[in-house]
């Protein structure tokens, strides 16, 4: 069940187009004036750049500490030039950029066999080491389960299995749209 209308996925994938715009001239944009009321609930999300098909930035936030709008303005400009796994978008390349929005439902402890591939993103944490893969990254991917926990254990510099050995594991789902025909893959519950 999709949580937001067609209107304003398109206006979080213009805001998010807008901030990295900016964000590749060296520039902050300003927060729009007027905004639906749906947007600005706080919401964690997290925005994912495309070029040509591989993976140019991905950066996010865990929690809706702003409202959502604003999240997704912070991480798009973030994706762009943040993303320490990549060099920062040049303004020619702003064009070429297909932007994916993902926004993330709140987190739930859970245990290994109630991961459902597809349908839940992770977040494997101890101590002080957390790494988070999103819903469609198992599947993008080909993973099982028992993969996509040992990869975000990975992702989160802990050794694979780390979840089987006191690592705490929360799952949440994600409502993900994206350019550049805005379908939705909801991963929504």
């Amino acid at each position: 069940m999709s949580l937001l209308s067609a209107e304003h996925k398109s206006l979080l994938l213009q805001l998010a187009r807008r901030s990295i715009e900016f964000a590749a001239c060296g520039q902050v944009m300003q927060l729009p004036s007027a905004i639906p009321v749906p947007l600005m609930r706080p919401a964690g999300a997290f925005v994912s750049l495309h070029e040509s098909a591989e993976l140019r930035g991905c950066v996010g936030f865990l929690t809706g500490e702003k409202p959502l709008y604003e999240t997704v303005i912070e991480a798009a400009a973030a994706a762009a030039i943040k993303d320490t796994r990549f060099l920062p978008v040049t303004k020619e390349e702003v064009p070429t950029l297909e932007i994916e929005i993902s926004i993330l439902s709140e987190f739930r402890e859970t245990s290994p066999d109630q991961i459902e591939v597809g349908v839940h993103g992770l977040l494997v944490s101890s101590g002080r080491l957390r790494g988070l893969l999103l819903p469609q990254v198992p599947v993008e991917r080909g993973w099982n389960a028992l993969r996509f926990l040992d990869e975000t254990c990975r992702k989160a510099g802990l050794p694979p299995g780390a979840w089987n050995h006191g690592a705490k594991i929360e799952v949440f789902t994600a409502e993900v749209f994206g350019e550049p025909d805005h379908n939705t893959l909801d991963r929504a519950s």
